[in-house]
């Protein structure tokens, strides 16, 4: 069988890391997860985000283009928490705008990621969650990460809005939507039934899936 490559893609508190978990067992891939606890910069960059924007978002670049690079070279199929593809077209894009990356910093990153996307092949499917910003702040208040407390809300609407230009603009390859304000994937079995559904009918092989339940 060939190698499957998928990717869950969202905002904070959208979900990404359980549905990688879940989809991962549905269909037996590897999963690989987003550095989050063992990120020295996580921290320090809510606090400011000025200050730790540009070495945060260079960890992140990195970490995902080894993850990316890992997934290439190893036989089976695998699933992402978050692309590198989002780094650079959400985040550093977000904190530019928004004046907490000056501009030779972005540059600087831009040519960076330009230059080691040439090196990677694009997910078979990228899985893009949409959640409302409300719903966002509920799912990062239960979760109870300090660092996360603080986080604005007018960043979290503005890290929204992006994926929505990038979902509807993106031309890597295969892609979905769900919006996760009216799809409960986690506690219904039923709705996490439609999404798998709706991600095979998105691919023409439907027979690349291994799923445990078969």
């Amino acid at each position: 069988m060939d190698n499957n490559f998928f990717v869950v893609a969202g905002n904070i508190g959208c979900g990404k890391t359980t549905l990688t978990k879940l989809l991962s067992e549905e269909f037996a891939f590897k999963p690989y997860f987003e550095s989050v606890n063992d990120n020295p910069y996580l921290s320090d960059f809510y606090q400011s985000m000025e200050r730790w924007s540009f070495p945060l978002q260079i960890y992140f670049l990195n970490h995902r283009f080894k993850t990316h690079r890992l997934i290439e070279s190893t036989q089976g199929s695998s699933i992402q928490d978050r692309s590198i593809y989002e780094d650079a077209n959400i985040f550093a894009r977000a904190l530019f705008e928004q004046k907490s990356m000056d501009a030779r910093d972005y540059e600087n990153y831009l040519n960076l990621y330009y230059s080691m996307i040439e090196f990677l092949s694009p997910p078979t499917l990228m899985i893009f969650l949409k959640r409302s910003l409300p719903k966002l702040k509920e799912r990062i208040a239960l979760r109870g990460r300090d660092y996360e407390k603080n986080i604005p809300s007018e960043y979290l609407e503005r890290l929204n809005n992006y994926y929505e230009d990038f979902a509807a603009n993106y031309n890597f390859g295969k892609s979905i939507v769900v919006d996760t304000d009216d799809l409960d994937f986690i506690n219904n079995q039923e709705d996490f039934q439609t999404l798998i559904k709706k991600i095979k009918n998105t691919l023409d092989q439907q027979d690349m899936f291994i799923t445990l339940n078969s």
